[in-house]
């Protein structure tokens, strides 16, 4: 027999669907609570192994009280809820679930739920002590702050596994580098990694993307097309920005990641795929799911194993080692003899906010290698903190044009002018390339700007 799994749900019909899908997967059910006081009475009684949870339940405590008296207790759980307003899901994230069903849903849905959850805990549970154990640095990952070593120890738990991880962080924190970190360390090593980016993918043309296309299937497809996921197939796709994708292909992709095959567009059989998931975002997806931007099954398809990376301003003890490893790293590529920065410069470095993070200070370190006319770095030319005070010299208080033009040309300054692309102004703005541009055009900013 599977599993013993504690039902606490209030409403009788849709708790006794649940016990009759779980009974039909092989699942003991231990009991129906329908208020956390009976839940603790049955949990105590019948010592469950699972307990699957409404948010909403009868009496004055809900499930997500009940949530973290069960972290306590180390039993692992699952909410299932038709309750997704921003305020509850980030309450119900704060608890750390297992997974989270939104009702209503397929009995499929909830055993593949069921599954992943379970592989999440015990792999958690089997790979913790040699994560302690196993500390020796990721090659290209520079630093030994105690927040870069959390995501390191979380890296190497996750990479010889086969999990879904979702990489969260801003723009510029280094996802891609973990990502590939985590395929160099994992069994698909030998095999490619193929490179997503979901935010420039042409809507028409995200799914001839995705899952490729066979000749003919629609106007100007003249050859077969084989998409990403076929191409990384035994290897790893990275699903960069994908909170951008739009609504019809994240049920598209929901059903390539839960059923593992995938049809061509304008073909008619299913290929079988084997592929490793990672995915990236810079955006709260728990906002874009209250939101109705996206899907809350995908999200937690998606959200197996996350991984948040810290911004450069919250681990400052690891400039100084970046500034140096950049240094060393295109002072050899351009051949030129700098070997250091100067105590005031490094200072400088400190000091300052690094709204554009890794990337901002690789770009800096590089274009001050090339201007270097000693052998050391003397001054750097930063920007102005995007996050100064909106008066004037004067005192008076700035119109929000101008702090909009002053913004907007920080973040032009940050990305040495680049306007679209990673590590452009409009990736740091987080907003569209096109609706940077107008704005540009409004406030008599040039697009030559640097």
């Amino acid at each position: 027999m599977k599993e013993k799994i504690l039902i606490v749900e209030d409403e009788f019909i849709v708790a006794n669907d649940l016990k009759i899908m779980l009974l039909k997967a092989g699942y003991q059910v231990t009991g129906i609570a329908s208020s956390v006081v009976q839940a603790r009475k049955l949990v105590a009684e019948k010592k469950p192994d699972w307990v699957l949870l409404d948010i909403m339940l009868k009496g004055d405590l809900t499930g997500i009280d009940l949530a973290w008296e069960l972290r306590e207790m180390q039993l692992p759980f699952l909410y299932i809820s038709a309750n997704t307003n921003q305020s509850t899901l980030e309450a119900v994230k704060a608890t750390q679930p297992y997974g989270f069903m939104v009702k209503p849903f397929r009995e499929r849905d909830l055993i593949v739920m069921l599954d992943i959850a379970k592989y999440r805990f015990e792999t958690e549970k089997g790979t913790e002590t040699e994560a302690q154990i196993a500390n020796q640095d990721i090659e290209g990952i520079i630093g030994k702050s105690n927040l870069l070593k959390e995501v390191i120890e979380k890296i190497k738990i996750v990479a010889p596994t086969e999990t879904s991880v979702l990489i969260l962080g801003e723009s510029g924190t280094g996802k891609e580098k973990v990502a590939h970190s985590i395929h160099d360390l994992s069994s698909h090593k030998s095999k490619p990694i193929v490179i997503v980016n979901c935010a420039a993918l042409p809507h028409s043309l995200i799914e001839s993307e995705l899952f490729g296309h066979e000749k003919g299937s629609f106007t100007g497809a003249n050859s077969l097309r084989i998409g990403k996921f076929e191409q990384a197939n035994e290897g790893t796709i990275f699903l960069d920005e994908i909170g951008e994708l739009p609504l019809d292909s994240q049920v598209k992709l929901l059903r390539v990641l839960q059923e593992k095959e995938i049809e061509r567009l304008g073909g008619n059989k299913t290929i079988k795929i084997n592929v490793r998931i990672v995915a990236a975002t810079n955006r709260s997806l728990e906002k874009e799911v209250a939101e109705g931007r996206f899907r809350l099954d995908l999200y937690y398809r998606l959200n197996v194993f996350p991984i948040e990376l810290p911004a450069l301003k919250d681990r400052k003890e690891d400039i100084e080692a970046l500034a140096n490893y950049f240094l060393n790293k295109y002072a050899s590529s351009s051949r030129k003899n700098v070997t250091g920065i100067n105590k005031n410069a490094l200072e400088q470095l400190l000091n300052y906010d690094w709204p554009g993070n890794i990337r901002e200070l690789e770009h800096l370190i590089e274009r001050n290698v090339l201007l270097a006319k000693t052998n050391e770095i003397e001054n750097f030319d930063l920007p102005l903190s995007i996050s100064k005070p909106f008066y004037e010299n004067s005192g008076q208080l700035k119109s929000m044009e101008e702090m909009e033009k002053e913004h907007i040309m920080n973040a032009l300054h940050t990305s040495d002018g680049k306007v679209s692309g990673p590590g452009g102004a409009a990736e740091l703005l987080k907003m569209q390339p096109q609706t940077l541009y107008t704005k540009m055009k409004k406030l008599g900013i040039k697009q030559d700007y640097n």
